[in-house]
């Protein structure tokens, strides 16, 4: 594609006019093919959260996006092709956890992730954590993987929706992470090139979130489900809350540990396994794999409590070239940071709010984040043993504990982390940890 051309594209959606197909299918060939330089892509990102898109344009260059690369078909297997995305979140493992376990009781996931967008952790991010495990394996070993192991959890790759890889990472470093038409069309293409054919979309509200009003997240849920109404993908949405870590770690090899703990029969962690079995048995529904919610549950703590859910996992990182011996030597496989400091609370009392996007932006801080595309990341630091909403305290007692490289990277931080703490007197009340969402045309 000519610069020209490229410019005269940027012009007319920087000036308020709408794109055809045609025109969207050239955006996206430019930015897959490389014609585009990042500038250029950035500049359409920005007149995009300008001037937003319409419903067919969004649709279109979802389309576009999907078929600027190859696209999956799952047919011949003997069970449902089944799928999660999130918006992005803090201390977020579900997908580490909810692949395998769908895995264990007969589905087939096939999910395209992605890394770290500004202050939320990605999934790939954690899964390098691991040495070995290819995050972007051939179309062929992706087809491979998952119908012997029955799930895998890799990026785009060379061959899947190219161009919005390259969209993906411009949108982390220019402030269109949160632009609603974006994330529509980077989160459906991924999943209708991936094949999948039932789809939680996870998205989160709070201060942490990425769209932290409730109005903003049912915008983005209406504007999702009209995109992908006629795709063939059924699309359930439920809002989960950020205003809290969802697990009690952020940062990549930390979350990745919690989540073998929790396959492994280990460790405490409740909002992460409650969210995660809510998903999944949602899915096994809709999906056909279980006759109700309690049915879908049953399936689900057996394929934990048996072992299976943990030895799908195993399994999916042995075949993507990660150790064999994981399971049983988590420790030797995941780093950790040499240092580790603890950030006291300055009182007693009951934690009443967390400043979730300030530890996301610690995490960055200490390395465990990217600033610009392409930078490399430390995936050993971050933060432990957080403690959420309603936790009583005492005066000197651990609110959380830094991992870091360097002693003054932890010194950096800490008043960051500190000040992302407010304690009172008195316990909150509890909220909903999840909601799912209702069409408009359903409510009485």
């Amino acid at each position: 594609m000519s610069a020209q051309r490229a410019t005269g594209l940027i012009r007319c959606k920087r000036d308020g006019g709408q794109l055809d197909a045609s025109q969207l299918r050239a955006v996206a060939q430019g930015i897959g093919s490389g014609a585009w330089s990042e500038g250029q892509i950035a500049a359409f990102a920005m007149a995009v959260a300008w001037r937003g898109m319409s419903t067919p344009e969004c649709r279109q260059f979802t389309l576009a996006l999907r078929d600027s690369g190859q696209c999956l078909r799952w047919d011949h297997l003997p069970g449902p092709t089944l799928d999660k995305h999130s918006t992005g979140g803090v201390g977020d493992g579900v997908s580490l956890l909810l692949a395998p376990l769908l895995a264990a009781c007969g589905g087939y996931v096939p999910m395209i992730s992605g890394r770290g967008l500004g202050h939320t952790g990605g999934t790939l991010d954690k899964l390098e954590s691991l040495a070995g495990y290819d995050v972007h394996p051939s179309t062929a070993r992706l087809r491979q993987v998952v119908e012997e192991v029955g799930c895998a959890i890799v990026g785009q790759g060379d061959e899947l929706v190219p161009a919005d890889r390259r969209l993906y990472a411009v949108r982390d470093v220019t402030a269109t992470v949160d632009v609603a038409d974006l994330m529509v069309a980077s989160i459906l293409s991924k999943k209708l090139a991936g094949g999948a054919r039932v789809l939680v979309l996870d998205i989160k509200t709070g201060n942490g979130a990425q769209l932290p009003g409730m109005a903003a997240a049912r915008a983005l849920a209406g504007r999702m489900l009209a995109v992908a109404e006629g795709s063939g993908l059924d699309l359930r949405v439920v809002y989960s809350d950020m205003d809290q870590l969802l697990g009690r770690e952020a940062g990549n090899a930390l979350e990745l540990r919690a989540v073998l703990d929790l396959l492994c029969s280990r460790g405490d962690n409740p909002r992460l396994l409650s969210l995660t079995l809510e998903l999944a048995a949602a899915l096994l529904c809709t999906g056909g794999l279980a006759d109700d919610r309690n049915d879908a549950e049953r399936r689900l703590r057996r394929a934990l409590d048996t072992g299976e859910a943990a030895e799908r996992f195993a399994r999916m990182v042995v075949a993507l070239g990660g150790p064999a011996d994981l399971l049983q030597r988590a420790d030797v496989h995941l780093a950790r940071a040499p240092i580790q400091r603890e950030v006291r609370s300055p009182g007693s009392g009951y934690v009443v709010a967390v400043d979730v996007r300030a530890l996301g932006q610690a995490v960055v801080e200490l390395g465990g984040g990217r600033s610009r595309p392409g930078q490399a990341l430390d995936h050993a630091v971050g933060l432990a043993e957080v403690l959420g909403c309603g936790s009583a305290v005492e005066a000197g007692q651990p609110l959380a504990i830094i991992h870091a490289r360097r002693a003054d990277d932890a010194e950096a931080v800490q008043r960051r982390v500190a000040c992302a703490f407010r304690i009172t007197s008195e316990m909150p009340p509890s909220r909903p940890l999840w909601q799912w969402h209702v069409p408009a045309e359903r409510v009485a």
